[in-house]
């Protein structure tokens, strides 16, 4: 047996919706402009449909755009309070960064994506890089130890060589579809970044990459800077 999963044979795949529009992203960026200046919102000019979704902060160093903050939900929220809440917890919580302040608002470019079309895959290689997000999930590997369907030993198969089990018995992580061409990963390689961001800081063995249950999706994306944004407010206030 193979020690990597086959890659999956190509599937048809459903093509990308396009319902982000830059409305979502101009009423995402009035949340964070009226928190931090106290500014009158504009009430959103689009239906209050229902999504998962992620907004994505990046702020302009010279001519490069660099993450800024992106936190998102997978259950899907009503746009109107989804996008409005989580403009500011990408903000403000994003605990990788401190908070977005006023000082900083002409450098940023506001981003939201709106996910679809959710399925799990049959190995943690059925996705695919450009089309799908990845969503993984795995318990601690001390707790599938007995369970290898590697026929190759793992080097940490001892107990006393794992990591010890703590509170936190399963891992947990997702990126965007997005992210994975932008860093120019393979797919092995988005997979292992991913388990390290979900927290996992021991060595990553071929069964732990079988042990994950990988979930992928599509999503529609737009963006907008602040001077679109601000050109947006000017000609919707009151």
């Amino acid at each position: 047996m193979a020690l990597v999963p086959p890659q999956p044979q190509p599937k048809e795949v459903t093509e990308i919706s396009d319902s982000c529009t830059a409305e979502h992203c101009y009423y995402a960026f009035d949340a964070l402009y009226c928190s931090l200046t106290k500014a009158k919102p504009i009430p959103p000019p689009f239906p209050d449909e229902k999504y998962p979704l992620f907004v994505t902060w990046n702020i302009k160093n010279g001519s490069e755009w660099h993450l800024r903050g992106c936190i998102g939900n997978f259950q899907a929220m009503a746009l109107h309070e989804g996008l409005a809440e989580y403009a500011l917890i990408s903000a403000f919580r994003d605990s990788r960064f401190r908070k977005i302040d006023k000082s900083e608002l002409e450098r940023l470019e506001c981003g939201v994506s709106l996910l679809t079309d959710f399925e799990y895959g049959e190995s943690y290689l059925d996705w695919t890089i450009g089309v799908h997000g990845i969503s993984i999930r795995f318990p601690h590997p001390s707790l599938t130890q007995n369970q290898s369907s590697s026929e190759t030993p793992s080097p940490y198969s001892s107990s006393r060589n794992l990591p010890k089990v703590t509170s936190k018995q399963s891992f947990s992580a997702t990126y965007l579809p997005q992210v994975i061409p932008e860093q120019g990963w393979d797919k092995i390689e988005a997979v292992d970044s991913a388990i390290h961001k979900a927290g996992w800081r021991g060595r990553i063995t071929e069964d732990l990459r079988r042990s994950i249950k990988l979930e992928r999706y599509q999503s529609s994306l737009c963006s907008v800077t602040w001077d679109e944004y601000f050109q947006w407010r000017k000609q919707n206030e009151q």
